[in-house]
């Protein structure tokens, strides 16, 4: 394991290996691809980094290449990484086609992990408690039993501390059904301070609610803020007091991966500079379609220099609706 400096946001989770066609067509038709990684937690501490805020990731790769291109792209980034190699399990491996224009496939290999052999016993001390912020998805508890325990323990670890956790409901069809996964889910979004999802996602928490009606239930279970994210409409957000709306911008997409954890990413920065939440909205949003301009899961998040060229109309048509 490695990394010593104190992080403003900790997170953990399974960074993969990624590989992507790069033409547009079915993969068994694709001549060339690209190598990279991909994972929402990392993701999210990357784009956090490239914000200027301190940002630690914990996870576990495979003794192989795949391990290493993870951990040192993430290194690369500034984001303080706690790795645990795992000489017993391979690296995950996500691969991305674009079947159209206009579509997106992702394929995902990780049965069996190396990341899904997250364990409590990979916390390292004082990790937990040194942070502002504690960022989990729904992602990890997915993929294991004991990456379930992992994430329980890690929570446990920041509400004795006095550290907010946020939970991206981050929804995956393809590691569990619905009906499997919404109770899993549901226990971690009850202990988290501010929870993220789309309309479906809060669904799935809640079958056969509105998304009114989940928030509602999730602050009588605690949860003190909801953020509902809209797509290209923008976002939400949902507390005891008050909703407030930002529109979203305006973009010509062009890989729309990877563009929730950016949203999520501008939304704790905003947070950790004390925007108010109109302003936090707004930057997550525009963190959010900046992520959608560049193939890639994390490489087109941006910094705060982007962030503000953007915001000021010099990146694309800024136009809200």
């Amino acid at each position: 394991m490695s990394g010593s400096p104190l992080a403003a946001v900790v997170t953990l989770g399974e960074t993969m290996a990624l590989v992507r066609s790069t033409e547009i067509g079915s993969l068994k038709h694709a001549n060339t691809l690209a190598l990279g990684i991909g994972g929402a937690e990392s993701n999210v501490a990357i784009g956090l980094s490239r914000l200027g805020h301190a940002s630690s990731w914990l996870g576990r790769v495979g003794d192989d290449s795949l391990g290493e291109r993870v951990l040192r792209e993430i290194r690369g980034e500034a984001v303080d990484v706690r790795a645990v190699v795992d000489p017993a399990a391979s690296t995950g491996l996500m691969v991305k086609e674009r079947p159209s224009a206009t579509s997106t496939a992702v394929h995902y290999y990780r049965a069996g992990s190396a990341g899904s052999r997250l364990h409590p016993d990979d916390l390292p001390e004082d990790w937990v408690e040194s942070a502002e912020l504690m960022h989990v998805t729904g992602i990890t508890p997915l993929l294991s039993a004991s990456a379930t325990d992992a994430v329980h323990a890690a929570i446990d670890r920041a509400r004795d501390a006095g550290v907010r956790v946020t939970f991206d409901v981050n929804y995956r069809s393809k590691l569990a059904a619905p009906e499997a996964a919404g109770p899993i889910l549901r226990a971690i979004a009850e202990r988290a301070d501010i929870v993220f999802g789309g309309e479906e996602e809060f669904a799935i928490l809640y079958p056969g609610t509105s998304t009114a009606e989940s928030a509602a239930r999730l602050r009588d279970a605690g949860c003190a803020t909801t953020v509902v994210k809209l797509g290209p409409a923008g976002a939400a957000v949902v507390t005891a007091d008050a909703v407030v709306e930002a529109p979203g911008f305006r973009i010509e997409p062009l890989d729309t991966v990877g563009a929730g954890d950016a949203f999520v990413a501008g939304y704790l920065s905003g947070l950790l500079d004390g925007l108010d939440t109109a302003e936090t909205l707004r930057r997550a949003n525009a963190c959010g379609a900046l992520a959608c301009l560049v193939p890639g899961d994390w490489e087109a998040a941006p910094t705060r220099r982007d962030l503000d060229r953007f915001l000021a109309g010099g990146a694309g048509d800024p136009v809200r609706r």
